[in-house]
């Protein structure tokens, strides 16, 4: 379950690579703008002052996300994007931070491009941050004799779940694409006690946190806070650096 609260607790740090993603969109006067994977909508919100005239499209997966959405009067919908098609008029795809999330979404990007109309725009942003220190630890704890035999069915997402900017390059100029991908790494300067912690536990713990009851998940939480205070320690300001990778990929249908 998708907690929209917690999600928006470092709103500012999630929203930067949605601007930069957007922000290489080159489309002028799209027909309907399409965000896959909109969330509490704060980011959707922001299409439709670019594109005032666009019709906007939003979907996600999280009942609660769409009811958050919803919320700021945004007209969403719970969708599984492994089933959404676009419609003729749809000129831009915006899917940020949904597909690490998603088996098998190369194929999923290809098809996409096959069924948009000319000249159409889909832009992907995912994180590259898979091997990072903080997913590392998720990992190894999981492993441990104590929450292996807990956590018996669970499956976390490895660290080549995503492709590399090369790898979203060559799929999508090989579907007849031109193509814009690059990745970048986010210094971010987290505040508050154990802040890689709370990050986090608002994204990559979700699965853990389902299979949990509430006395295992705090056990979990601790051993697992003690580990990225390791990882990420405090400066002397109390503040912590936390790097996180992002790779885009921005593609225009053939027109």
């Amino acid at each position: 379950m998708w907690d929209p609260n917690k999600y928006l607790a470092f709103a500012d740090h999630r929203g930067r690579p949605f601007h930069d993603l957007v922000n290489r969109i080159g489309a002028e006067q799209p027909r309907r703008v399409v965000d896959l994977g909109c969330g509490p909508g704060n980011l959707t919100e922001t299409l439709s002052v670019r594109w005032p005239d666009a019709t906007i499209e939003a979907l996600d997966s999280s009942p609660d996300m769409v009811e958050a959405a919803r919320a700021r009067g945004i007209d969403a919908h719970v969708a599984d994007v492994n089933e959404w098609h676009p419609e003729q008029d749809t000129d831009v795809v915006v899917t940020n931070a949904v597909l690490q999330w998603v088996p098998g979404h190369p194929d999923l990007m290809r098809t996409w491009v096959g069924e948009l109309p000319p000249g159409a725009w889909l832009a992907v942003q995912v994180p590259g941050n898979l091997g990072a220190p903080s997913h590392q630890a998720i990992r190894d704890l999981v492993d441990t004799p104590r929450w292996r035999d807990v956590l018996t069915d669970l499956r976390l997402r490895e660290e080549d779940q995503v492709l590399d900017p090369q790898g979203s390059a060559d799929l999508l100029t090989d579907a007849g694409c031109a193509v814009d991908a690059w990745e970048t790494t986010y210094l971010q300067q987290l505040a508050g006690p154990d802040p890689v912690l709370e990050w986090v536990t608002g994204t990559a713990l979700r699965p853990i946190r389902a299979a949990l009851d509430e006395a295992d998940w705090q056990t979990f939480r601790a051993e697992l806070g003690a580990q990225l205070r390791s990882a990420y320690p405090a400066r002397p300001d109390g503040t912590t650096w936390f790097p996180f990778r992002r790779v885009f990929v921005v593609a225009r249908t053939n027109a």
